[in-house]
């Protein structure tokens, strides 16, 4: 794959989510210490620990296996990649969820669109339909139609 521009990124998650956790165990340190109660401090590092530890694992799941990276060559999403080449056209969108394309197989590893994802049906060149998906639908159409070259229907 050579190198292409970037049109569209979309992180599957952010590195900023491992702050939470952390944040809520400081948090309620300064409760109890406000509250003049003892302060737990092994407790809320521990726990601050194990917070910090399970989200970097969901990061990490969701940032493989939830990104979406559209270039001037090639979709990615999540760890499949489609070269645009491959792609006939861009299917209208279908507000009421009664497209053709919508029973179609999702992009990616995952068996359907993943979760506060929409799809976004994609004609293959060689007949098959396929759904792209992102958090920002518009935008990643707006992308593939301005990308992709055939109909647009």
């Amino acid at each position: 794959m050579t190198a292409s521009q970037p049109l569209l990124v979309e992180p599957g998650a952010r590195w900023r989510s491992l702050v939470w956790g952390p944040a809520l165990c400081l948090a309620g340190g300064v409760l109890e210490a406000v509250r003049g109660l003892p302060v737990h401090v092994l407790g809320w590092v521990g726990a601050a620990v194990l917070l910090t530890a399970v989200t970097s694992l969901q990061v990490l799941g969701a940032r493989r296996h939830s990104t979406v990276e559209l270039t001037t060559n090639h979709l990615r999403q999540g760890a499949e990649v489609l070269e645009l080449a491959s792609v006939a056209e861009v299917l209208a969108a279908d507000p009421d969820g009664r497209a053709s394309w919508q029973m179609a197989r999702a992009l990616g590893e995952t068996p359907t669109v993943p979760r506060r994802r929409t799809g976004i049906g994609l004609r293959l060149r060689d007949g098959r339909t396929v759904q792209a998906w992102a958090r920002d639908d518009e935008a990643l159409r707006a992308a593939l139609v301005a990308t992709v070259p055939g109909p647009r229907t």
